[in-house]
């Protein structure tokens, strides 16, 4: 996986279907406008190229806010379930290393780090599930406090019965149904 420049056209399809995700999903960005959102995007083509990465590997990410302080808007995977793209996945390198067989392709922390994204915090993700119903039939990797990698687990999130739950799981676990949620700052 490797954010590389875009050519004129990836940037054209994108921003259509960046702009007509915007339109449709309302509720989760009220007060913004897309023309300043996209011109946002437009003068940074690193986080241009991890939108692309996002889309591309099924996250279909949308704006869901606005950070006043940083100036910055707020991209995060909204599709329904876990994106496709990056289901399973064990948590990390550390993850990846001890398992002596049946290794996954590859890591959360990993991947989201050459998409050029973050792993939701657990506010973070209990915050965009307030925004719709993400992960009824899947589950998404979280960014795990250290105090709890530390000892070999790492979290993880999903939506059933109208509430959202945190779980633990070993770190080096992992399973078709569980990917994990970026966030995007631009």
């Amino acid at each position: 996986m490797k954010n590389t420049p875009l050519s004129n056209e990836q940037i054209t399809a994108l921003e259509a279907t960046l702009k007509e995700r915007f339109e449709k999903n309302k509720n989760r960005h009220p007060t913004l406008n897309w023309e300043e959102v996209w011109k946002k995007v437009n003068s940074a083509p690193d986080k241009m190229a991890s939108l692309h990465q996002m889309e591309e590997t099924d996250g279909q990410p949308d704006v869901i806010g606005y950070d006043e302080k940083k100036s910055e808007y707020l991209f995060c995977d909204c599709a329904a379930e876990s994106p496709k793209g990056r289901r399973s996945i064990c948590y990390d390198q550390q993850a990846l290393d001890s398992r002596k067989e049946h290794k996954p392709k590859h890591s959360a922390v990993a991947m989201a780090a050459e998409m050029g994204v973050e792993l939701l915090t657990e506010s973070e993700y209990e915050q965009l599930q307030l925004l719709g119903d993400f992960d009824l039939k899947t589950s998404s990797w979280l960014r795990t406090p250290d105090e709890v990698r530390s000892l070999g687990g790492a979290i993880f999130g999903d939506k059933r019965y109208k509430r959202t739950f945190i779980y633990h799981n070993g770190a080096e676990s992992y399973y078709a149904a569980r990917a994990f949620r970026g966030m995007l700052r631009v």
